[in-house]
């Protein structure tokens, strides 16, 4: 499922669809009205976000809701937890530096 997770995250429009629905459910509509692509794109992103479980679509009448699904992204932070340690510490003995040189 990571596996999958990280495939959808790779692409910078999928993100971006990700980001407006962190805000709000929108239709397949607003969310083609939201990118300079064709509607038959949007869905084919839509699809892999729903195939790595990041979305979930539903009818409302007519439309076709999409809504966040945050549990994948759940799995991605908790795989990542243990690389922060490595970075906050590079970023600290970053710090240093920078620091160092101010001083100078």
């Amino acid at each position: 499922m990571l596996d999958n997770t990280f495939a959808a995250l790779a692409d910078p429009t999928r993100r971006a669809i990700l980001g407006l629905l962190a805000e709000n459910e929108l239709s397949v509509g607003e969310l083609v009205d939201q990118f300079s692509i064709t509607q038959s794109a949007v869905s084919r992103h839509l699809n892999v976000l729903e195939h790595a479980s990041l979305i979930e679509r539903r009818r409302d009448g007519q439309r076709r809701i999409c809504a966040l699904r945050a549990e994948p992204l759940a799995e991605v932070d908790e795989w990542m937890e243990r690389y922060r340690t490595y970075w906050q510490e590079g970023l600290k003995r970053l710090d240093k530096v920078v620091i160092g040189r101010k001083k100078s």
